[in-house]
């Protein structure tokens, strides 16, 4: 175990209660609803039998099993993450084969001890919108690669192209006080929707033929009512409804009318807009 960043104690606070706590009761449902998501990513990082891969903020342990199956036996997968609930379920899907291979380490990609020039690949599915120093991280994660090492991730491109997002606080906004405006890039789920700043920030970490491409594809497949739960646990509106609980049925029926519209045969199914990031660790 590794102390938590100082400068990020929100951050960790945050994925050690309420967050975490809810990823870690739904992770089945979350898992199914952003796969498409993390699988581009797996697909762009390409990894390759026999290597060694870094899965950097791994959740409930999703990718990481992905990714250990797709390297064979003779490679092997450590995920990280400083979410306790979420690396306990991680640690609990870990069974035969895959055991032996995979690793599930509580710590701070950005003062963790991730060891240099340790891996052939680094994958993050959503897991490093969250740094408090974004290069000083990147600097660190490229460091652990070895020299040609290939970096893949997935982050979230705006949130006004992010309907599964966008629609439910459109619906909850007129229940909702007003609240001041923030950063867009202080650490969350949306500090990476620039694509412009994202490759600045890997080029002065020191990576190279960076590449960051659009990806769209519906996200969902649950019920109306498992849908309906996320949308008020999670994100935005979940902050707000934790702060101003008596506000939550009647947010809870605007979200489930506005929700209604994507009802279909496959579940609730709506739009997702991702950036598939690309870069390498240059040989020299």
């Amino acid at each position: 175990m590794t102390a938590a960043d100082p400068h990020n104690a929100s951050q960790t606070e945050y994925w050690n209660a309420s967050a975490g706590l809810t990823w870690a009761r739904h992770h089945d449902a979350l898992d199914q609803q952003i796969a498409p998501l993390g699988q581009a990513a797996i697909r762009r990082l390409a990894p390759a039998s026999g290597e060694r891969v870094l899965d950097v903020g791994c959740g409930c342990g999703h990718t990481t099993l992905e990714l250990a199956a797709q390297i064979g036996p003779g490679g092997g997968v450590v995920g990280i993450d400083i979410s306790v609930p979420m690396l306990e379920v991680a640690r609990s899907r870990q069974s035969g084969a895959n055991s032996a291979r995979v690793e599930f380490l509580e710590l701070d990609a950005q003062i963790g001890e991730l060891g240099h020039a340790s891996f052939d690949a680094i994958y993050s599915r959503f897991g490093v919108m969250f740094f408090s120093d974004p290069v000083a991280a990147f600097t660190r994660l490229r460091a652990a690669l070895k020299p040609g090492g290939r970096l893949a991730f997935v982050c979230w491109r705006p949130i006004e192209e992010n309907p599964w997002i966008a629609e439910p606080m459109k619906a909850a906004r007129p229940f909702l006080p007003p609240r001041p405006p923030t950063d867009p890039t202080a650490p969350g789920p949306f500090a990476f929707a620039d694509a412009g700043r994202v490759r600045s920030i890997l080029e002065q970490a020191g990576f190279e033929a960076i590449d960051i491409a659009r990806f769209d594809v519906p996200i969902g497949g649950g019920t109306l009512e498992e849908t309906l739960e996320l949308s008020l646990r999670l994100g935005p509106l979940g902050l707000a409804l934790r702060e101003q609980p008596e506000l939550a049925s009647q947010v809870a029926a605007a979200v489930r009318a506005a929700l209604s519209a994507y009802v279909t045969a496959d579940g609730v199914l709506m739009a997702a807009a991702v950036w598939i990031v690309h870069g390498i660790r240059p040989t020299r």
